[in-house]
């Protein structure tokens, strides 16, 4: 699944190929990916004639700014966005083409099918779900310490889960919860109340630092990502323990091990990731 630098790095992509482009038409060949409004009729017809005036990011989710609607747009495990001419031969699995004045189409193609859309009037798209329960964005000043530790001060929850939980840390998917573990030398499975305040402080240096890296390099190309040039990212290059099963930690030596916690496999250093406080 795209996670938050991914996700920044199609919107950036995305924010270079579309901003100033004014739909035609819409062509919905899967109506299951269109949540909102619940017939894909009016969403086709509500974009007509809009013209795509910034893309923006909130968390995993990338939000097209129209004239008068905001398309909230989540890629969940496969969704892709590829810009085309008109009439260029089409991939499998394309389920929706946003046709503009200029004769170039943007595709969505999503193998899975597990991808949304919704459509709402322009300022209102943060006061509903899926966007109004997320939490701050790693990269605003709302991301502070105190927030983090106000936050894990009041949960027994693992750290894994924790640091899942998009209403707590935004955009932190499983590459980057256990990149940001081994960075800060915090087992997945220490309780979040645990923490010390030197720890919290780490935690909160390297969350910031793994997706602003990410970010940089990309993202990371696991299993199909690209961006929307159909670029692959990097980042997976420099992965500390993720997809990393039996090598050696670049740490210390010792083999990385893959386990379960809150339902997701984990990968950690067992050496560098000890589950009692030092």
């Amino acid at each position: 699944m795209p996670e938050m630098p991914e996700v920044e790095t199609v919107r950036r992509t995305l924010e270079q190929l579309v901003v100033g482009k004014t739909i035609q038409g819409v062509e919905i060949r899967w109506p299951n990916i269109i949540k909102k409004p619940e017939q894909a009729e009016q969403f086709a017809h509500a974009l007509v004639g809009e013209t795509i005036r910034d893309v923006v990011r909130r968390g995993k989710f990338l939000i097209f700014v129209l004239d008068h609607y905001s398309l909230v747009s989540h890629l969940r495990m496969e969704g892709k966005y590829r810009l085309h001419e008109c009439g260029e031969e089409e991939e499998p699995h394309t389920h929706v083409l946003f046709k503009f004045t200029d004769h170039s189409e943007l595709r969505y193609r999503d193998v899975r099918k597990f991808g949304t859309m919704h459509l709402f009037q322009r300022g209102q798209e943060y006061d509903s779900l899926p966007l109004s329960q997320l939490g701050p964005e790693p990269f605003s000043d709302h991301f502070s310490i105190d927030y983090v530790k106000s936050k894990l001060e009041k949960t027994e929850r693992n750290m894994k889960a924790v640091l899942l939980d998009q209403k707590v840390f935004v955009g932190l998917g499983n590459i980057y919860v256990d990149e940001t573990l081994f960075r800060a030398r915090i087992h997945p499975e220490r309780k979040a109340n645990s923490l010390r305040e030197e720890e919290i402080v780490i935690l909160h240096q390297e969350i910031v630092a793994t997706l602003e890296e990410a970010v940089e390099k990309g993202g990371s190309t696991i299993r199909s990502y690209v961006n929307s040039q159909g670029q692959a990212g990097t980042f997976q290059e420099t992965h500390f323990v993720y997809g990393r099963t039996g090598e050696p930690c670049k740490k210390c030596g010792e083999p990385i091990i893959k386990m379960k916690t809150a339902g997701r496999g984990t990968h950690i250093c067992p050496n560098c990731q000890r589950l009692l406080p030092r």
